[in-house]
Parts: C-alpha cells; sequence; structure tokens
C-alpha cells in the first residue's frame, strides 16, 4: 500500500514536505492518519492525507484519493495554485528524513517493513522557473505539474535519463497532477544492460583509448591511461579470456589517480624512485622520530600522545564532488576522513574535525560544463553556502567538535573548489592485549559490511576524481551521506565491538567501495558473494554494486565464531550487518554473483599491475595578471582595507554553524577573545583526568608558488609550525600532514613547481625534525568548459599545498591565547624583511614585487624551541603568529580580540633589507615574513622573557593601552573600532543574508 501525507507548514505556506509511505500490506484509514500525526507539529501545520490508487510502478496514469472521502485529491485547486514543483530524491539515493521517519512509523505504531521517501514541494501561480534551478539532477528528480484547467493538468519529470523516460508514459494533458508515485517506485532506473558483460580490447589504439576514458559503453569514465589498457589486455590474454565489465571497473577504481597516486609514484626526471618516496616518505624515514607509530600505511597517521593513547590524524580533499553538488560532496568530504579515524588500527574514536575551503571571490562570466550551454556550473556563493552546509551536517550530526578552519579565495577556484577536511582521533595504545594500531585479516575470516546500504550514490566517484571536471559527467559520481548512521556505527565500533576483539581489522568504503576496502584488506585473496550485499534499489547492475561509495560502510574481517556476538551488538544499535564472502590466501581476487564467478583477477596485478608513469618537468611560472597600483593611500586606509580582504577578514559566520563544544574537550577554540577573533590554533583536552592536550594548526600555501613554488611550500610548512607553536605546542612533538592540490599535473610546467614544492617539503621537514605522518594529493583540479558563446574555457585552479600539524601540550594550562589581556609590552621575535611578494598587499596594492617570503629554518627551530620553553614557565600573555597581511594585521587582530588599543614604534622592529624609502612603513607593516610571533608578557616577566630570546632577533616594539586606538609612532593613528568593522563586514553580511533566506 501506498499513501501520501503532506504537511503544510503555515510559516511558508507556498512550501510543503511530503512523505510518500509504502507498507507491506494494507493499513487502515485511522493508522495513515496517526502517522500524519507523527510526522507534522499539531500546533503549526495542516496536514493533507491520500491514498495511490495503485502500489506498483507500471506506465499509465495513477492518481490518489482522499483517505477519509475517497474522492480524488488536488491540493493545487484547494490551494488556489496553478503550478507545482515535487522535488525530491533519485530511487537508489539516500533519503535521511525518510529514513527516519521510517524508524518513527516502526517505533511508534509497530509498522513493519515500511520505506518512506520524502520531497520538498513548491506551489505558486505563476510558473517556478527559480524553484526549478534549485535541484540537482545528480542526486534529484523534479516534477513539474501545471493546472490547464480544473481537473486537467500537464506533467513532466526532470531529472536524468530514466527519469525523463517516465514522460513518455504520459499522456498529457490528462486528469491527475501525480500519475507515478515516483518516489516510491524502486526500479524507475532502468538496468542499463545484462548483468555482467564481457569487453573484448582486441580493437585499434583509438578505440581502445575511447573506452579507456569513456568507460564501457559509455557507462561512465575509466580514466585508464592506453598503456593501462595495453597492461589490462595482456593480462587477460595470459587468462585466455575476455575481461568482464566488473574486472575492469575494479582495475580503474585500484589504478585510478586518486587511489594509487600515479603522479606521485612516477618516475620524474632523475627522480626514480618517485616524489613520494624521495621527499615525503624520506623525510619521515631519515627523522626517525620516537614518537611516529604509524605513518603511510593505514587510513591514517598516528603519533604517542602519552604512556595510554596514540592520536591519529588524516586529511582529504573532496574537490569533485563538491563542485557538482556542494553540500553532499562536502558533507560525504567529512563522514568519510571520520572513518577513516574508525577505520585506523582496531579503530579510534573522532574527537575533532577540520576544514580548509578555497572558493571563487565571483563568476566574471557564466561557464557551461556542455558545448550547447545547456549545464551551467555552480556560481561561487552557491558553492560556498552548500559546502559550508555540509561540513556543519556532517559534523554537528555525528556529535564531533568542528574546532580548526579556514577560507580562501581565488577567482580561479571557481571551476573546482578545494575542500579541505580533516579528522582527528585518539585510539588506546593497547586492545585485547595487543597493539591496536596493528590489524591484519586472517584466513577464514569472514568478510562482513556494517552501515548503510549499497546505491547508485558514488559510482565511478575515485575515477571522475582522477580527472579535470568537463562535459559528461555522470549523474552517480556523488554520494549522499547519513551522519545519524554513522554516527550509530561508530559507537557499535568504539564503545563495544572493539574491545570485546570481535574482528581482526577494519577499514572504511570510500573511493571504490566493496571492489577498494575488500581489495585492500584482501591483498592475500578473497571470494565475495555479491548478491549478499544490502541494497537499496534492486535495480543495480553487479559492477555498480562492487564499485558504488555510498557512504556510511564500514568493511571487517571477522572469526566466524565472534560473528554472532558482533551481530548481536550492530542489532542492539539499528546498524545492518551481513556476510558477504570470505578472506584467503589464494593469490586470487574473486567476486560471484549468484553463484556465478564474474571477476577472477590475480591480487599482485590488481595492485601492483598498473603501468608507471615517466614525467619530465619543464620551469615555467604562471604569473597572474596584477590590478592597477594603488600605492599613494595612508598606512590606515591600507589597513583597513587589508584586514576586510576576505582571505583575512573574520570567518565568524562560518565558525558559528560548527559545534566545537561538544565532547566537551575545547580549550584554545576556534574563536577568541571579546572581540571573537579567528584562530589559526586549537587545543583541545581528550583525556579528561590528564593535563595533556592536542594541538592542531594549519599553515596554507597558494600564492606565493606562482613565483616561487618551492618558497610556497616552505611558508606553508613554518605558517604550520608558528601557529602550532603560539598556542602552546611542543616543536619536539609534532608531526605533519600534507595536502597537495594541483592543476594539470601532467603538463611538464606543472610538473616542475609540484617537483619544486615536493623537494621543500623534504628539506623544511627533515631541517624542523617534523615527520609526515599522512597525506593526499589532488592532481588534476582543472576545469574544461566552455563560455556561454560555446567558446571552450579552460580555468585551473592555482596549486596549492595544506600542512597540518598533529601534537601535544604537556600541560593545558600552559596554552596561550592570540590575544591580548591587559596592559603589557608588546615584542616581536624574528626579523621583517622586505617581502611584499605575492602578498595580500600586493593584491590590494597592485605593487609590481616578486620578493615572495623565504624560511631560515635554523633560526626559526631555535626560536620556536624556545618560545615552547617560555609557554612552559608561564609567563607568556598572548601570542599571535603574523601570516597574511603581516605584522599590521597581526597586531590589530589580538587587540580586537581583546578590545584594546597599543602603542608601537616600527623603528624598533628588527628588519634586514629594506630601503629607507617611501615604502619602509608599509614594507615592515605588511611583509609577509615568516618565522614571527607577536607577543605579549606581564611587566614582571618582560626581563626573563628578553634573557630567554637574548639570541633570537627580537623588540620591545610597544605596549597595550585603554584606549581602543592603534597609534604608530610617527606614521599614524587607526581607530580600532574601525579596523573590527572593517574586519567583522564580510561576515555580518552573510549573516544578514542567511537571516533574510530563512525569514
Amino acid at each position: 500500500m501506498i499513501f501520501r501525507i503532506v504537511v503544510d507548514d503555515i510559516f511558508n505556506p507556498s512550501r510543503k514536505c511530503a512523505y510518500v509511505v509504502r507498507t507491506p500490506d494494507k493499513v487502515s484509514a485511522e493508522s495513515v492518519l496517526r502517522v500524519g500525526s507523527l510526522l507534522s507539529n499539531n500546533t503549526i501545520s495542516k496536514r493533507y492525507a491520500f491514498v495511490y490508487e495503485h502500489d506498483v510502478y507500471a506506465p499509465g496514469v495513477h492518481g490518489y484519493r482522499n483517505i477519509e472521502s475517497g474522492k480524488p485529491y488536488d491540493l493545487l485547486e484547494i490551494l488556489g495554485m496553478a503550478w507545482s514543483v515535487e522535488i525530491g530524491y533519485l530511487p537508489g539515493m539516500t533519503d535521511n528524513v525518510g529514513n527516519s521517519a521510517a524508524q518513527i512509523i516502526r517505533d511508534f505504531l509497530g509498522i513493519e517493513g515500511v520505506t518512506v521517501r520524502t520531497s520538498e514541494n513548491f506551489f505558486s501561480k505563476e510558473e517556478p522557473d527559480h524553484t526549478i534551478r534549485n535541484y540537482n539532477p545528480l542526486v534529484q528528480y523534479c516534477k513539474l505539474v501545471h493546472m490547464k484547467a480544473e481537473g486537467v493538468f500537464e506533467v513532466e519529470f526532470l531529472g536524468n535519463r530514466s527519469v525523463e523516460a517516465i514522460n513518455r508514459s504520459i499522456a498529457n494533458p490528462i486528469r491527475t497532477p501525480h500519475p507515478i508515485p515516483l518516489v516510491m517506485a524502486p526500479d524507475v532506473a532502468d538496468k542499463w544492460g545484462e548483468d555482467v558483460r564481457s569487453v573484448d580490447l582486441h580493437v585499434s589504439d583509438e578505440e581502445l583509448e575511447k573506452i579507456g576514458k569513456h568507460g564501457i559503453n559509455g557507462c561512465g569514465p575509466l580514466n585508464l591511461s592506453l598503456e593501462a589498457m595495453h597492461a589490462i589486455r595482456a593480462y587477460f590474454d595470459g587468462e585466455n579470456r575476455l575481461p568482464n565489465d566488473i574486472e575492469l571497473e575494479t582495475l580503474a577504481q585500484t589504478w585510478s589517480e586518486h587511489c594509487k597516486h600515479n603522479i606521485f609514484s612516477a618516475q620524474i626526471d632523475e627522480i626514480k624512485e618517485g616524489l613520494y618516496r624521495r621527499y615525503i616518505k624520506r623525510a619521515t624515514s631519515d627523522i626517525n622520530s620516537p614518537i611516529c607509530v604509524s605513518t603511510f600505511s593505514d587510513n591514517a597517521g598516528a603519533i604517542i600522545f602519552d604512556d595510554d593513547f596514540l592520536i591519529v590524524d588524516k586529511v582529504e580533499t573532496h574537490n569533485s564532488p563538491s563542485a557538482l553538488d556542494p553540500f553532499g560532496g562536502a558533507e560525504t568530504g567529512i563522514l568519510g576522513v571520520n572513518r577513516d579515524i574508525i577505520g585506523f588500527g582496531m579503530g579510534a574514536k573522532p574527537i575533532m574535525n577540520s576544514y580548509y575551503f578555497c572558493f571563487a571571490d565571483n563568476l566574471e562570466q557564466k561557464l557551461y560544463r556542455d558545448r550547447e550551454c545547456l549545464e551551467e556550473i555552480l556560481p561561487p556563493q552557491k558553492i560556498a553556502d552548500g559546502v559550508i552546509r555540509g561540513v556543519n551536517s556532517g559534523g554537528n550530526c555525528s556529535g564531533i567538535p568542528t574546532a580548526i578552519g579556514a577560507s580562501y579565495f581565488d577567482n580561479r577556484f571557481c571551476g573546482k573548489p578545494l575542500v579541505f577536511v580533516g579528522s582527528i582521533g585518539i585510539i588506546p595504545r593497547t586492545v585485547c592485549g595487543l597493539p591496536a594500531h596493528v590489524k591484519t585479516a586472517q584466513d577464514g575470516d569472514y568478510i562482513v559490511v556494517i552501515g548503510g546500504r549499497v546505491g547508485r550514490d558514488g559510482i565511478h566517484g575515485a575515477t571522475f576524481s582522477s580527472h579535470a571536471l568537463e562535459e559528461g559527467v555522470g549523474t552517480t559520481v556523488v554520494q549522499v551521506g547519513s551522519p545519524i548512521t554513522q554516527k550509530k556505527m561508530s559507537d557499535a565500533i568504539i564503545k563495544q565491538a572493539r574491545d570485546l576483539g570481535l574482528y581482526n581489522s577494519i577499514t572504511d568504503n570510500g573511493a571504490g567501495g566493496l571492489s577498494s576496502s575488500i581489495g585492500e584488506m584482501g591483498a592475500r585473496g578473497f571470494s565475495v558473494e555479491l548478491d549478499k550485499v544490502p541494497l537499496k534499489t534492486q535495480s543495480m547492475l553487479p559492477w555498480e554494486i562492487w564499485v558504488s561509495e555510498s557512504q556510511e560502510r564500514m568493511t571487517l574481517s571477522v572469526p566466524p565464531s565472534k560473528y554472532p556476538a558482533l551481530a548481536e551488538i550492530m542489532q542492539t544499535h539499528d546498524i545492518e550487518i551481513s556476510v558477504i564472502g570470505e578472506f584467503n590466501s589464494t593469490g586470487r581476487a574473486v567476486v560471484k554473483y549468484n553463484g556465478k564467478v564474474i571477476m577472477d583477477i590475480d591480487t599482485d596485478f590488481l595492485h601492483n599491475g598498473t603501468p608507471r608513469l615517466v614525467l619530465t618537468t619543464e620551469k615555467q611560472l604562471y604569473p597572474q595578471q596584477q590590478s592597477g597600483l594603488r600605492t599613494n593611500t595612508s598606512v590606515v586606509e591600507d589597513l583597513r582595507n587589508i584586514i576586510g580582504r576576505k582571505n583575512i577578514c573574520s570567518k565568524e559566520y562560518i565558525i558559528s554553524q560548527y559545534d566545537h563544544e561538544v565532547q566537551g574537550s575545547s580549550v584554545i577554540k576556534p574563536l577568541q577573545g571579546a572581540g571573537r577573533i579567528c584562530v589559526d590554533a586549537v587545543v583541545l583536552r581528550p583525556v579528561p583526568l590528564s593535563k595533556r592536550g592536542v594541538v592542531t594548526s594549519q599553515g596554507f600555501g597558494c600564492r606565493y608558488g606562482e613565483v616561487d613554488p618551492y618558497r610556497m611550500a616552505a611558508c606553508a610548512i613554518d605558517t604550520a609550525i608558528r601557529n602550532y607553536v603560539a598556542v602552546g605546542g611542543n616543536i619536539d612533538h609534532l608531526a605533519l600532514i600534507d595536502n597537495f592540490c594541483w592543476c594539470s599535473a601532467t603538463e611538464p610546467g606543472r610538473l616542475w613547481q609540484l617537483k619544486q614544492a615536493a623537494k621543500a617539503c623534504y628539506d623544511y621537514a627533515t631541517a624542523f625534525g617534523t615527520p609526515f605522518i599522512s597525506g593526499k594529493d589532488s592532481m588534476f583540479n582543472d576545469f574544461h568548459g566552455y563560455g556561454s558563446t560555446g567558446e571552450p574555457v579552460h580555468i585551473s585552479a592555482p596549486p596549492s599545498l595544506l600542512i597540518s600539524t598533529l601534537g601535544i601540550i604537556e600541560n593545558i594550562e600552559n596554552a596561550v591565547s592570540p590575544h591580548v589581556k591587559g596592559i603589557d609590552p608588546i615584542y616581536i621575535l624574528g626579523t621583517t624583511y622586505n617581502e611584499l611578494g605575492m602578498s595580500e598587499y600586493q593584491a590590494y596594492s597592485g605593487l609590481d614585487s616578486s620578493s615572495v617570503p623565504s624560511v631560515d629554518a635554523q633560526t626559526a627551530k631555535l626560536m620556536y624551541r624556545k618560545f615552547h620553553h617560555a609557554t612552559t614557565s608561564g609567563i607568556i600573555a598572548s601570542a599571535i603568529a603574523p601570516g597574511l597581511g603581516g605584522l599590521a594585521v597581526g597586531l590589530a587582530k589580538a587587540l580586537i580580540g581583546g578590545k584594546l588599543g597599543a602603542e608601537i614604534d616600527l623603528s624598533v622592529v628588527p628588519t634586514s633589507g629594506i630601503p629607507k624609502d617611501e615604502m619602509w612603513e608599509k614594507s615592515v607593516m605588511f611583509s609577509e615574513s615568516q618565522s614571527r610571533i607577536i607577543v605579549t608578557v606581564h611587566e614582571d616577566h618582560s626581563a626573563e622573557f628578553e634573557s630567554i630570546f637574548s639570541d633570537i632577533p627580537h623588540a620591545r616594539i610597544g605596549r597595550t593601552t585603554k584606549d581602543y586606538v592603534l597609534k604608530i609612532k610617527n606614521v599614524a593613528e587607526a581607530c580600532l573600532h574601525d579596523l573590527e568593522t572593517s574586519y567583522k563586514a564580510f561576515s555580518n553580511s552573510h549573516y544578514v543574508g542567511h537571516h533574510a533566506e530563512n525569514l
């Protein structure tokens, strides 16, 4: 039986939520009305309930009738409207509200086997063009209804090809506005052919290349090179057969850039072992830090926290999905990196999330993915809003604090935004008497999957993300998240199953889905029965089931004797669990479907058979055109404008959407002081009875790379470390996570930039003694599309590097916040150089300068160690590490945070190489020289402070004052009220806009 409940919110009468409920048996009218009562608020909403005349999907006309009167029901006529739009998730996509509604019906009414799908419904008197644009055909359908006359309707379905095919079965005009209960039709997306197809690779290279790029009969991108296709053909020739579609799809996922990191593994020039082994992994090996426990071998990296616990960290990117579906892409990004933590070792508990967003500022022209200009890319503001909400949903609904993050703006991110998402976790050092970071699937272990069901969301996600965003993107590459499902699964694992020793290994189902998780865990061999996998829709083909990236799923290796206990725990937490196969040591990756072997590949070929790239570099720079020169302005005007620039100003409107207090562990919070300034590092206390804290920070490199990619990477590392040190982190108990986001990564010029940046990572990680423990790269952040007249457009995101830190502070009582606290002396540590090149001042003023900052690691490391000594001595009142905008912005932020003023003297600032000309003051104020910290200390501790830093360049440059004014001796005075207004203008405007949208 299918019935429909439409809930009318009296505060927003044009917008209604519909619940379409399917039950295995007929239910009474009274039960239907009770369901309506459960799904609505009697105080503020009205309900309409009706039942469909048919409960199966079939071509033809179906309608529904009022549940009480039995008469045909038409809301358009009742509401006096002419048009309606219904937007809901496609069959096979996760519907979180629907799942929760079904759970409510089962729990309160005892109706088993119930399923619910939801949709938003809009009604208007005029044709609602603006509403139609708000649906995403990658994950949603849209039904447009026009009442032509009383009882006469015209209906059109919009969406993917399967949805739009429904229009052929509707003979418009018709007598009902609801011809088909689409959302309850699980098989509306028909299978696209027979279950398993063999693929003949004995074709021309041209045809082989076409299959490698576009997939089998156009079913979606494989992104396999011609060399890879040759290797696959040769392998199956040796097997004396043709490959099946599932085998080709498996190899594409496993060998994808996203999973295999082919660029970083390639031979580049003289570096035969590749950039990863030469510069990233070797740095960790050469440092040989005793704090490292697990590096580059698991879902995340781990270091020692104390005698009882390890702390783990992972940072990922979800750029391509976020470009198409910003909310879903970002939500599944943060949920995916949480699963990396849950899947580390025997299972770590996520204790904190992080983010870093790179958006376009504005779109100078409309851009399209297709030459016909029908598929317009999303505008920057819509991408930003969706991404921010997605991370909000993923973190807040999972009960994990989102405590640190930032955003960066550059119009070259209009084609593909960068969406970095990270998570930190904690795990006991031992579980059941064994090291908790060690795991291995044993022969005979069941292959067990838990969590969400498999649907069409996320198919080809790995291969799609391994290429530029261009025309022909599949309709199934975007995943849909369910954070509540993942929260229940996480609790079942971390709070019970792990500590009972009920499994031997665990990992998450991320890129490549089951093909990846089982393939990695079963590197010695496995056998899977694919028809035992729980599905969202029965219309899926075997290869789709195998590579789908449907979310909230984990794979475990479970001894048969322990499976009943594990299943009981999962049932208690309302988590689906299934046995779908067995791990073995046959050396074969075998998949069966309905008893028939459809995949049988040698595991060594699966993991090591991909041809290795050989690439060359060529030195090339990509300078950007500067804006008009603006150097005759006053320093006060400059400071007011620069502190309000989007890359510097307050992002409180983002931070305030994230719950950073859940779990109750925050020490240094993301907003500080009475002025609520944004911080660059945070401290949390993960173990309540310990004073030991976790410290994490970020350093981002982008614009400097246009002049010198080596210095860009050095600055990113130094920025992350000094932000970490400034809050009290111990540089000798510190690890790094690297995330490279590059563009056109096979072009010699871009490869040269990558090579330089990777070399800097080795040089500065070893110089600082800070090992890399984890990382990720995203190599093709490009957009290939069309302008409004159909002309080809190629936009490359600027090469970027995010460095994240993971370390400890021995005593959280010594943690240092960035805002000034009282009337204290102000010091600057470090030297300021003539380094305005590619700075925020240069971007604002148009100054012609290529002098990007450099890093003296030896001096900086000495200063950072001394600073840690000063913090442990308790003599630091506040500290902030200048970054973008230099000394002036750093000092202004510290003063705004403390709501105090200052008197400073630029002439005593330690400088080097800055000419004494008309630009001297601005160079000192806005240079973005590295390895500097602005510090305030209590007057009683000033002598001790100066003694500690006696062999480090430093100066007492002034003191704080009660007046809310920044007085710069012999230069200018800046009203801090004005600076604060500028600093918060961007964030405040978003508060107003967001509030207006929700009225």
